[in-house]
């Protein structure tokens, strides 16, 4: 698995939009982060993948003070691993995307609708790799919460989403890739940002 930060490097490089962030090792480098509070605080390593769960993530910093305390309990928690820093998305829809390589059917792609619609309902669409465009625009169609795209209260570009599929099965027809979760991504009128990344490479 890689890194959080190398996950979203490389997604960066295909064009997926992700928070602006920094990877940080000593206090020292967090004087000149030049980032936009509120900011997230988060271990970054290959060996944890479930984040939350050890308590390596602090959200909502909004001040020098409260990074650098929040730096330091991470540090004394994860002495060894790369901390990251990154800009919070507050505003917006959250949506999840993934690449699973099945063994019945190959790679295959998948977006839902986040939260609640996930875990409760299960409001997702898969298909098959390749797809072009018009694949992209069934899997939303597919979606139960697929109307917010189309102009239902809030004005969100079904565009971006349609783009970032694609861009996601192009890169899991380049690269060895196992399984990639892009969860939460968050849809907005200002586009769309991947906030949480995990790839896991063949071996």
């Amino acid at each position: 698995m890689l890194a959080e930060h190398e996950a979203k490097t490389l997604v960066s490089r295909y064009g997926i939009d992700v928070p602006r962030f920094r990877v940080v090792e000593r206090e020292e480098e967090l004087e000149n982060i030049n980032l936009r509070y509120p900011l997230v605080l988060k271990v970054s390593s290959p060996n944890i993948l479930h984040k939350t769960d050890v308590g390596g993530v602090i959200l909502n910093i909004t001040s020098k003070e409260m990074l650098l305390s929040s730096f330091r309990s991470l540090k004394e928690k994860f002495p060894e691993e790369k901390l990251m820093v990154e800009e919070m998305e507050t505003r917006g829809v959250e949506i999840i995307a993934g690449i699973i390589d099945d063994d019945a059917f190959g790679k295959c792609i998948m977006v839902g609708m986040g939260g609640i619609f996930t875990e409760i309902y299960r409001d997702v669409a898969f298909r098959m790799i390749p797809i072009n465009e018009e694949d992209a625009e069934e899997m939303l169609a597919e979606l139960k919460a697929g109307k917010i795209f189309s102009g239902y209260r809030m004005n969100l570009n079904r565009d971006d989403v349609i783009n970032m599929l694609m861009k996601m099965a192009r890169m899991a027809e380049e690269m060895r890739i196992k399984q990639m979760d892009l969860n939460p991504v968050i849809v907005s009128e200002s586009g769309i940002k991947a906030v949480d990344a995990k790839i896991i490479m063949e071996e």
